[in-house]
């Protein structure tokens, strides 16, 4: 009999990168084949919910969806730029780097919104708030040598001009 030591034991099982990317390739298929009926998710008690952000490519310009796991502070809409737990940043973090004005669907709304990354005691208390939905936050994070950052999608109101 094998004895596996407490700490590689109470680290957390990421799934293998091809499934990861293949799950969001089929989470992202539904939810156009469903017409965004299936795919979307408003969080609940210790649930959080999924929304699709909508951003703007830093390379090519063109319009990028992606469905990620967010949970409410006030107005803001918040979620984890951290790429299955592999390494990096996203893809559509960097995009939201460059260009921080995107779109979110929620269940039954669209809206724009401006991410910037937390900071500080903003940081703190959000990814204290994420906890509360994912108990293994801390081991998951350790995974990666990137730093995961604490997104948050705050309300937006495009300018208009004269």
């Amino acid at each position: 009999m094998v004895t596996v030591p407490d700490e590689v034991r109470s680290q957390p099982r990421v799934p293998p990168r091809w499934f990861v990317r293949t799950a969001w390739w089929v989470h992202r298929g539904l939810y156009r084949v469903t017409g965004g009926r299936f795919g979307l998710r408003r969080p609940r008690g210790h649930r959080w919910g999924m929304l699709r952000l909508t951003t703007t490519g830093r390379r090519t310009g063109r319009e990028h969806s992606v469905i990620v796991a967010y949970i409410e502070n006030g107005d803001d809409l918040v979620t984890l730029a951290m790429n299955g737990w592999a390494e990096g940043d996203p893809a559509w973090w960097l995009n939201l780097k460059a260009h921080p004005e995107a779109t979110v669907d929620l269940v039954h709304e669209s809206r724009p919104v401006r991410a910037h990354a937390a900071q500080g005691a903003e940081l703190d208390q959000l990814w204290t708030a994420w906890r509360v939905y994912d108990h293994e936050l801390d081991a998951y994070a350790a995974l990666r040598t990137t730093e995961t950052a604490v997104v948050v999608l705050s309300p937006w109101e495009q300018p208009t001009h004269l």
